[in-house]
């Protein structure tokens, strides 16, 4: 019988930063990390039921600079701070009554959609820009995998409206296409060139 190989997991931005890390360097990155998603919760466009922010943008730059289980860390740490009233959802919200909100599943999705950004840097995806695209692409579909069903429950059930797939898809899916895309994009760029920028300060070193 044949052992299976299973890809080693490599190091990620912040392991190139900090090589060194310890249990509270890798606290402190979790808080960071939890604090860029709650600032770009901030940049709102609002639309009738779930707004457009750059929250996206924040879980991919996270999950892939700290790595899958950290950058999921990150947006647990995020999801507690704003049920227990921390004002980190977007609109310097923060409340227990956001799981009633339509848009909280997609909150909920962020920790899995950080978890796959990381696992695609770890197998050094974010190192050119055209797999860290359609790596960051496929984690920014994520979000929607809950973020949908969960929308159309509280819609519908919870509120008693009368919301139909097409409706649902209209809502909560085609609106964020393009902005997706485009934050996924911004990523791909971002990412790769902050490790041109390390490796070359360790050419200089």
């Amino acid at each position: 019988m044949s052992a299976i190989a299973v890809p080693a997991r490599r190091p990620v931005l912040a392991d190139a930063v900090l090589p060194r890390a310890t249990w509270l360097t890798d606290l402190a990155l979790v808080l960071g990390g939890a604090a860029f998603v709650a600032l770009l919760a901030q940049v709102t466009i609002p639309l009738p039921i779930v707004p457009i922010t750059g929250q996206t943008l924040a879980v991919i730059v996270v999950g892939a600079s700290l790595g899958a289980r950290r950058g999921a860390a990150a947006l647990v740490t995020y999801l507690l701070a704003g049920l227990a009233g921390a004002p980190v959802f977007a609109g310097l919200t923060g409340s227990i009554a956001a799981v009633a909100t339509p848009s909280f599943g997609f909150i909920l999705g962020f920790i899995p959609a950080a978890f796959v950004a990381g696992a695609f840097a770890e197998r050094s995806w974010d190192r050119r820009s055209w797999k860290a695209f359609l790596g960051f692409v496929a984690a920014s579909i994520v979000p929607f995998l809950l973020g949908v069903p969960y929308m159309a429950m509280i819609l519908n059930v919870v509120l008693g409206a009368q919301y139909d797939l097409a409706g649902i898809l209209q809502v909560g899916v085609t609106p964020f296409i393009l902005g997706g895309l485009v934050k996924a994009a911004i990523a791909a760029v971002l990412i790769p060139l902050a490790w041109r920028g390390v490796r070359a300060v360790d050419e200089r070193a």
